[in-house]
């Protein structure tokens, strides 16, 4: 005679509930995230829930306030996982809850079914239930959409499945879990719960990825940020001289190969000891700004503009030595007719030399000494 085994869905379902709890512990225990502990609380209280209705109470007033009971609990899972959906997208829509409201409604769960019967609280409890079931739903739902995570999306489309299931069985509620549609509904959240387990296994392990990219990206944000600054002038904004060492065995070789000519500009302030003797500093650094901006307005973009000490300026110009000793002479000429040059302390002008670079060269460094004592003769003109 085969043996046969009496199984209480009520109990299976409680049972099955701890242990997703049990498992979404650990997960917590490794990543500390608040939404897991939320979402596991929710699925705790399906454990008193389920055990509530696995055996009879007598007199039927027990009965009903466990019914009466099991419905807050219902409400309450489907409210924790609202708050672990929320937690997660930090939305804080829990906050616009009516919070005051909470004590009559749970006084109407535990006391009303003892005096008018379970169906005062059956429709109503599987109705809300499912209403903040579905409203986690969305809100894991605009998880996937919003970071491409497929566990969101597979806890979103458990959420909805247990919205429609606690709606069906709002509307069946004179039904028991032993009858045939009962029971159907007991598999279909079985199921649900397998998947739910599995979908938040595999958002904490998506989430853990997305929180290293974001990482990664800002580590990576960070490092051009010291790039950046390593090689910029912090006064002025121009390269300064170590981006030279770097960009010039660069530039050369790419000007050799394609045989492009290449010329430098060295440009000095006149006056600027002089300001910064009189008066001060601060006048002496506005002078600097000033004519770092002016260099940038008139050279190219593809072009560089060094700051290569003190008041001294350096130009990596693509052109031929012609064209670089026009363009020194079109600076210094824009330089004094700039309106904006009113502003600054009489005498204020740019002393302007030039060279090209050689082809074949490789140590740019003579080439700079070269452009710098032309600038000199072109100072002691002025």
């Amino acid at each position: 005679m085969p043996l046969t085994i009496a199984l209480n869905p009520y109990r299976a379902a409680a049972f099955g509930a701890a242990v997703i709890c049990a498992l979404l512990l650990l997960q917590f225990a490794h990543r500390r995230k608040p939404f897991i502990l939320v979402w596991s609380a929710g699925w705790l209280t399906l454990v008193p829930m389920s055990l509530m209705l696995a055996q009879p109470y007598s007199p039927p007033a027990l009965q009903n306030l466990a019914i009466g009971v099991s419905q807050l609990l219902r409400i309450g899972t489907g409210l924790l996982f609202f708050w672990s959906a929320d937690l997660y997208r930090q939305t804080r829509y829990v906050r616009m809850i009516p919070w005051r409201w909470a004590a009559g409604v749970a006084a109407w769960f535990v006391l009303t079914p003892m005096l008018f019967g379970p169906a005062v609280v059956n429709m109503p409890g599987y109705l809300l239930s499912s209403a903040l079931g579905a409203a986690a739903g969305t809100m894991y739902g605009a998880v996937l959409l919003e970071r491409r995570m497929i566990g969101a999306g597979l806890v979103a489309f458990v959420l909805y499945g247990l919205a429609i299931s606690n709606l069906a069985a709002g509307f069946a509620a004179g039904l028991s879990a032993t009858d045939t549609f009962g029971f159907q509904i007991f598999v279909l959240n079985a199921v649900l719960s397998v998947f739910g387990a599995l979908g938040v296994h595999l958002l904490v392990f998506e989430d853990m990825t997305y929180e290293l990219r974001l990482t990664n990206h800002r580590l990576e944000t960070a490092q051009q940020e010291l790039v950046q600054a390593a090689i910029t002038d912090p006064l002025t904004g121009c390269h300064n001289r170590r981006f030279l060492e770097q960009v010039s065995d660069r530039e050369l070789q790419r000007h050799e190969r394609f045989k492009l000519p290449m010329s430098l500009l060295f440009i000095d302030i006149d006056r600027f000891k002089a300001v910064n003797d009189s008066l001060g500093h601060e006048a002496g650094d506005h002078v600097l700004v000033y004519v770092a901006r002016f260099l940038k307005r008139h050279i190219r973009e593809a072009d560089y503009v060094f700051r290569w000490g003190g008041d001294e300026f350096l130009v990596l110009i693509t052109c031929a030595e012609e064209e670089a000793k026009r363009k020194a002479a079109q600076l210094k000429a824009a330089f004094d007719a700039a309106p904006e040059a009113i502003d600054l302390p009489p005498g204020i002008g740019l002393s302007v030399g030039w060279t090209e670079v050689p082809p074949g060269t490789t140590d740019i460094m003579p080439v700079v000494h070269e452009a710098d004592e032309r600038m000199y003769q072109d100072k002691g003109k002025r």
